[in-house]
């Protein structure tokens, strides 16, 4: 447990130490400006290519072509799921939530991409509208569609709590990709990684700075829409923590399904081509 006071006095400097004024790590004026307006005109007439529904404590895989929209809908009632994404070609790049946090801070929504791993680091899809983009940060620090959380996993569970609980995200996300790449759940779980949880309210407490949780706003009609900046294999685990009110890995909350939906636009957006490898040389500095 974090200690409730400190070991040690406050130095001199001290008080101006906690005073200075904090400097943007990454500003972000330098990247590519994001066409609201040229995405949303390229979802006229589109066309739904496919519907997937997760059920609940379990999870799906989806495929989206460069440049197609897929949306992330609540249907039956208050629920959070967990995404990953990954290049549909290269299972090894996969979504970065701490570099998409580090640019674009701790909750995403509209007009936010979600970055891929190094050596890569690209954008992997582009968030083009979020029906919850209302509900700003809360009186608690409380958002939705946080890249702070890691995802519930068996492991964490067992090391708090104890037992063996096979329906946590991570083992849902672990069973979908190893269905989608046809190897075992062991096989697959070394590619699962930290996730965009959408819908879910989460925030740090002021006093000891812990990661909390609390009832997500989300009712059904909501939805969290995403454009394919490359071809991607996506999967979506419906948390068994329901709208994570309460607990997480849990057989007793309420849980609901989840709807992926695939969009192709008739055009793209003007403009637009698929994002492009980093332009970093990489064999500086060897």
């Amino acid at each position: 447990m974090k200690l409730t006071e400190p070991d040690h006095p406050r130095p001199e400097h001290g008080t101006a130490a906690q005073a200075v004024r904090p400097v943007i790590c990454y500003p972000v004026d330098g990247l590519q400006p994001v066409d609201l307006a040229g995405y949303r005109a390229a979802r006229e007439g589109w066309q739904l290519q496919e519907r997937v529904l997760v059920p609940p404590r379990e999870a799906r895989c989806f495929k989206v072509a460069a440049g197609s929209f897929f949306r992330i809908s609540s249907v039956d009632g208050p629920q959070v799921g967990d995404l990953n994404l990954w290049a549909a070609d290269n299972i090894g790049e996969r979504f970065y939530s701490g570099k998409t946090r580090a640019l674009h801070g701790t909750h995403l929504s509209t007009g936010d991409r979600m970055w891929s791993n190094l050596p890569y680091l690209r954008a992997m899809a582009t968030i083009t509208e979020d029906t919850l983009d209302w509900y700003g940060f809360d009186a608690f620090g409380g958002s939705v569609h946080d890249v702070i959380g890691t995802r519930c996993d068996p492991y964490t569970h067992n090391l708090l709590r104890g037992g063996q609980y096979h329906h946590c995200c991570h083992s849902n996300l672990a069973r979908a990709l190893a269905d989608a790449l046809g190897v075992t759940p062991q096989e697959a779980e070394v590619h699962v990684h930290d996730v965009l949880n959408v819908f879910m309210c989460t925030g740090f407490t002021r006093d000891t700075g812990q990661y909390f949780m609390k009832a997500s706003p989300v009712r059904p009609g909501d939805f969290l829409e995403f454009f394919a900046e490359i071809d991607l294999l996506g999967a979506l685990s419906a948390c068994p923590g329901g709208d994570c009110s309460s607990e997480h890995s849990s057989d007793e909350a309420a849980c609901h399904p989840l709807l992926v939906e695939v969009y192709r636009p008739l055009a793209p957006p003007e403009g637009w081509g698929p994002a492009g490898a980093n332009g970093y040389d990489r064999s500086h500095g060897r």
